[in-house]
């Protein structure tokens, strides 16, 4: 199964679940744009059962330094997948003070610094994971992020290939080394990417949306594809996040801001904190209002 491109570690629950035992017993055609077509994803009661638990653990429990730092990492984890940014880099911080060797706290660190502009401080977090687990594969990913939008594009390549060439049926992967690359050389990259779709995984909800970047699909196929095959709850809100993105940054590649902006907001809209489309598409609508803002200035001092 490919994985989604969600940037998080699953949080270990079966480690905790040990301890908890001991220590506490849019519409079709034009229509469908700018219309969100799936109710926000609301958090799972069963987060706020399992934070509840975690704050107990926490204030109560005597805890090993490792086990006290997972738990916060763990914590962590589930705030940021509701959205509470500040209290899971709290929690993140503190976990790497009490265990320095957690890699995957380093990239969530990473991951904060580079929404925040800080690219300085996410390379280094980045490069932190990597010496302390050379095969983190999704630090490439976040490095790689790190370095796009901090406009160092042939780096930035680097570490895309790096992490496409670890698993090169994902369609998200080639996707992001296609969005890289293209920032060096665009027609170089889309004939780098005809040649990935080949390999691909068949019958991948990804490859929906690699088709729409190769002009093989509409987004009216890519939006019809995204209800087909569903296999959980809030599946359907995580394709539309992805979708939302991905034609966001086709539009803004040619030239839309407009329609562009409209579609990062849909993806914001979905409430998928934890999905990478989700994280990025606040810099992106930044960057898009930036822009707009300083044509309208322009204009107006004409």
């Amino acid at each position: 199964m490919i994985q989604k491109m969600r940037t998080v570690a699953v949080v270990v629950l079966a480690g905790m679940s040990i301890l908890l035992t001991g220590c506490v017993s849019t519409q079709s055609g034009a229509n469908e744009q700018g219309k969100v077509m799936v109710e926000p994803v609301m958090p799972d009661y069963k987060l706020e059962i399992t934070l509840a638990k975690l704050n107990e653990i926490l204030s109560s429990a005597e805890l090993t330094d490792e086990q006290r730092a997972r738990f916060h990492y763990d914590r962590g984890v589930i705030y940021d997948s509701v959205g509470l940014r500040i209290l899971s880099r709290i929690d993140f911080h503190q976990a790497l003070k009490l265990q320095p060797n957690l890699a995957d706290a380093y990239n969530f660190i990473g991951i904060y610094y580079t929404q925040e502009g800080e690219f300085e401080s996410a390379y280094e977090a980045f490069d932190a994971v990597l010496e302390l687990s050379p095969d983190y594969d999704y630090a490439f990913l976040n490095r790689g992020i790190a370095l796009y939008y901090g406009e160092r594009n042939r780096l930035a390549v680097e570490d895309m290939e790096s992490f496409y060439s670890l698993d090169q049926k994902d369609g998200y992967r080639a996707l992001w080394l296609y969005l890289t690359e293209s920032e060096v050389d665009v027609e170089q990259a889309k004939i780098r990417l005809e040649y990935n779709r080949t390999q691909l995984t068949p019958n991948a909800w990804s490859n929906e949306l690699v088709d729409f970047y190769l002009g093989k699909k509409s987004r009216d196929q890519v939006f019809a594809a995204a209800k087909e095959g569903l296999s959980h709850p809030n599946e359907y809100a995580e394709r539309l996040c992805e979708a939302y993105f991905y034609i966001a940054k086709i539009a803004q590649q040619q030239g839309d801001n407009s329609d562009a902006a409209n579609y990062f907001r849909l993806a914001l809209a979905t409430n998928i904190y934890d999905f990478v489309e989700h994280r990025y598409a606040r810099i992106e609508l930044a960057k898009i209002n930036a822009k707009l803002y300083a044509e309208e200035s322009a204009n107006k001092s004409h």
